[in-house]
């Protein structure tokens, strides 16, 4: 198994080293150009996101993760897993929804000046949402879940004992959240905030949605508009010295995240509200679902009802385009969950006593491109796929795209991405099987692939039912390796959806996008369910 681990972290870090070697040799005019008129405006706008985004899921995800842990109150059982509802909706569908419920003529805007008064957007009309502050804002409550689930799972590990001393010292309850709470949870707070801005980093629909450059945009545009590779390769460069910078933020989290961790004392127990008390704290924990989720979910489900009525059924395109989202989704499960399963047994099997240990690494650098943002990982895989079309022409004597002009390219590329969830799921999956199983059957005469066939592959079918889950989900929603590896004249649900909303015609936009969203519940209720266990 060491080979094909080897072999899987050669094709992670393959695209890396082909865009560093593709951005310096562009000509040095790219980089003048790019210096003057491209980058100080992307990375300005791209700071700025990440900034007012990571301020704003900090303060969300924090704020609702210690209300539902240290407060008891009617409906806090509910917003315990409904806080999580947003992951279920891709940045870009929010920011789809958003933009028309909050158009001028809009439902929302209609009616404020129906109650304030107002006959016409001239007389009263509420900022415009394309905007930076509007991306933070759409942003910001779709991706704070991830910093809530994270810093819950602390909030619910620490002692009362620490609490309690605190309280004894003379603290008050909002000294003995800052003084003591806070600094033990840092370590949840950045590993959650790292990952949020990763996903920023990575949005591209939202973010041209809402007319923001971001950097991610500017590589989109440079490459499909202007026709520069070179300069999109540049730009990505920019883009992965911050994801290194993002990894090594959330390594020094989980470094220190053993501070509270083993801790094994009787836990806090939650403060019960009363009367107003209780209405107020179930209004701030409803807010963000509400925002993130609820609002533009029922918007989707009244625009597909619309959409059905007036036409009686979809078009044919957009069945079409399903149709090759659960081809592609299908496919690229499976390939993520064998090399998932190659890369996690060798990490088991082959584990070293001390020193280097060769499938750890490789099992590392296999987790590398679920960091890497999609436009990044499409033009560095783009090199190397034109090769092996070449090579296959060269060899069979016929000329063509036979990756790129197939949904093999894109397959390849979901499974370099999604490579972390299947192999991280499948090896918390193995770590949960006693050695002792698999030594049984060694001695018994079993082989090390007859042991995972008969002895683990039945006992790890949660696991890979878990991890295919969250694969298959996260590939109907990809959409910027979608936009740039896709073949001519192919079009999957995400991709459809884009399309519809940048010729700004939203037609069958809420059909493609409530499909979306309805498959991506099923793996927030999984991780609800397994965080409501975690909290009894």
């Amino acid at each position: 198994m060491l080979p094909a681990a080897a072999l899987l972290a050669l094709m992670v870090l393959t695209p890396l080293a082909m865009l560093v070697w593709f951005a310096l040799q562009a000509d040095t005019a790219h980089w003048a150009h790019l210096a003057s008129h491209v980058l100080p405006q992307a990375l300005a706008n791209t700071a700025l996101l990440l900034l007012g985004v990571g301020t704003l899921t900090a303060l969300l995800g924090t704020g609702s993760a210690w209300l539902v842990t240290a407060y008891d109150f009617p409906g806090r059982r509910m917003l315990s897993w409904a806080l999580l509802l947003p992951l279920a909706v891709p940045t870009y569908i929010v920011a789809y929804a958003y933009l028309d419920l909050l158009h001028p003529i809009g439902p929302v805007q209609t009616a404020l000046r129906a109650l304030l008064g107002y006959d016409n957007p001239r007389q009263f009309r509420l900022p415009d949402l394309r905007s930076l502050q509007g991306a933070i804002f759409v942003l910001g409550f779709v991706l704070y879940p991830y910093v809530y689930l994270s810093t819950r799972v602390m909030f619910m590990s620490q002692a009362a004992s620490l609490l309690e001393a605190a309280r004894t010292l003379g603290a008050t309850r909002r000294e003995t959240f800052f003084r003591v709470v806070l600094p033990m949870a840092r370590p949840a707070i950045a590993v959650g905030l790292s990952l949020a801005l990763l996903e920023t980093l990575n949005d591209i629909g939202a973010s041209e949605f809402l007319g923001v450059q971001t950097l991610t945009v500017a590589v989109y545009t440079t490459w499909i508009t202007r026709s520069d590779l070179g300069g999109s390769a540049q730009i990505a460069l920019a883009m992965l010295i911050i994801v290194v910078g993002l990894i090594l933020l959330e390594r020094h989290g989980r470094k220190r995240q053993r501070f509270s961790g083993t801790q094994r004392m009787r836990p806090m127990q939650a403060t019960r509200l009363h009367g107003a008390q209780a209405a107020l704290a179930f209004t701030l924990g409803a807010l963000p679902v509400f925002v993130g989720f609820c609002a533009p979910a029922a918007y989707l489900v009244s625009e597909t009802f619309k959409r059905l009525h007036l036409t009686g059924g979809v078009s044919a395109q957009l069945l079409a385009g399903l149709r090759n989202t659960l081809i592609l989704a299908t496919a690229a499960t499976i390939l993520t969950l064998l090399c998932g399963l190659a890369v996690a047994w060798a990490a088991r099997t082959l584990r070293s006593g001390s020193g280097f240990d060769p499938a750890r690494a490789c099992a590392r650098i296999a987790g590398l491109g679920y960091a890497v943002p999609g436009t990044v990982l499409a033009i560095g895989l783009l090199m190397p796929l034109l090769m092996i079309d070449r090579a296959w022409g060269f060899v069979t004597g016929h000329g063509g795209l036979f990756l790129m002009g197939s949904m093999t390219a894109l397959v390849i590329a979901y499974a370099i991405r999604f490579l972390a969830i299947s192999s991280g799921g499948i090896e918390a999956g193995l770590t949960r099987i006693p050695p002792s199983l698999e030594q049984a059957s060694r001695l018994l005469g079993e082989t090390a692939a007859g042991t995972l066939r008969r002895v683990h592959l039945p006992l790890l079918c949660p696991a890979l039912a878990a991890s295919a889950l969250l694969v298959f989900v996260d590939a109907m929603k990809e959409l910027p390796v979608t936009l740039l590896l896709r073949p001519m004249n192919f079009d999957t649900l995400a991709t459809w959806l884009y399309a519809d909303a940048a010729r700004g015609s939203y037609e069958e936009g809420a059909v493609a996008a409530l499909a979306i969203v309805a498959a991506g519940l099923l793996p927030v209720i999984l991780l609800a369910r397994t965080n409501l266990k975690m909290g009894r």
